[in-house]
């Protein structure tokens, strides 16, 4: 099959610059796909690269589909190498929209529950509440950024000011040390089986680094709050490695650079793996992509991580608009 092809590169501003244990993240960069078959089927995909999460460059990624001619194949698509893992999935879930006659109906993933991204630090005292009022009852905090100390302080109020029954979500970025993962895996332990709070710490995500795997596999049978990889299983190789060294707890699968969608498919359904699916901070073209996989590869129905456009200045209607009127204007 040929596809005629188009591209284009947008930006959204975060409301306020994102801060993790990489850094500080003001502008959200990625690339919107069209692809359009023979007989006039469209597929819209999306290139969301985070390279310091372990996808390739925005540069690398442009790069790619600068190469390309306004035509492609489908030879073309399952070539893509996997250094290019975020253009692996925009092309082929583009691909896929149209072999699907899928439009963005937004219903085979409706009942699909959401967390909702606080951000790091004190602020997260003063944005939950929104959140809830949107009906979270799920939510994620940043952990990692901040010394240990003040970080535990913020985080003993932010327990007690949430509301009953909600779950928490703890992401280091893998900015934490041995030790002082073991200081919130314990602290964790002990709110999980306090009869006076309730409120259940669901997970730590990645609690150290991409190279520290055995470490982290050790935690995770001396606690019996669950950890989750993240960043350890960024791109299929990655998830498919941390599964056959033996890690049996949570997957964090953000889908828009792990790879091709029919290749994680395939590997969760015969693993059976215990499943979140996250976002990348993409536009409904990739969000709509991974939460159609999240609705089929979830088995445990854990609330899915993109409760994050309250993070963007811009309204993602207006940002698609504009790229459509772009890409309009060029057939």
């Amino acid at each position: 099959m040929v596809y005629k092809f188009e591209f284009r590169h947008y930006r959204r501003k975060f409301l306020t610059p994102l801060i993790t244990s990489h850094g500080v993240w003001e502008n959200r960069d990625g690339v919107i796909l069209y692809l359009k078959d023979e007989v006039g089927k469209v597929g819209w995909g999306e290139i969301s690269p985070i390279s310091w999460f372990g996808s390739e460059s925005l540069s690398q990624a442009v790069s790619f589909c600068q190469e390309l001619a306004n035509n492609v194949t489908d030879e073309t698509i399952d070539s893509i190498p996997d250094e290019l893992p975020a253009c692996q999935f925009g092309f082929e879930s583009a691909r896929e929209m149209i072999e699907t006659n899928n439009s963005f109906t937004f219903q085979s993933h409706k009942n699909l529950t959401c967390s909702g991204l606080l951000p790091a630090g004190k602020a997260a005292l003063n944005q939950w509440q929104k959140l809830w009022e949107n009906d979270t009852d799920t939510f994620k905090w940043k952990i990692g950024v901040y010394p240990i100390a003040e970080e535990i302080s913020i985080f003993e109020l932010l327990i007690r000011e949430l509301p009953a029954f909600t779950k928490l979500r703890l992401d280091a970025n893998g900015g934490l040390s041995y030790r002082e993962a073991e200081v919130w895996l314990q602290k964790c332990d002990d709110i999980n089986i306090n009869d006076d709070i309730h409120l259940e710490i669901e997970f730590l995500e990645q609690p150290l680094s991409v190279k520290q795997f055995w470490e982290m596999l050790e935690l995770s049978r001396l606690y019996t709050t669950k950890i989750a990889l993240d960043e350890s299983v960024a791109t299929l190789k990655q998830l498919q490695e941390c599964y056959h060294k033996g890690w049996r707890e949570i997957f964090v699968i953000k889908a828009g650079i792990v790879g091709f969608p029919s290749r994680l498919r395939q590997f969760c359904l015969a693993h059976k793996i215990d499943t979140v699916f996250s976002s990348v901070f993409e536009t409904c073209i990739g969000r709509e992509a991974a939460l159609l996989l999240a609705a089929e590869l979830s088995p445990q129905k854990r609330a899915v991580g993109f409760g994050v456009n309250h993070f963007f200045v811009e309204d993602e209607q207006i940002c698609l608009d504009n790229l459509w009127k772009t890409i309009s204007s060029t057939l």
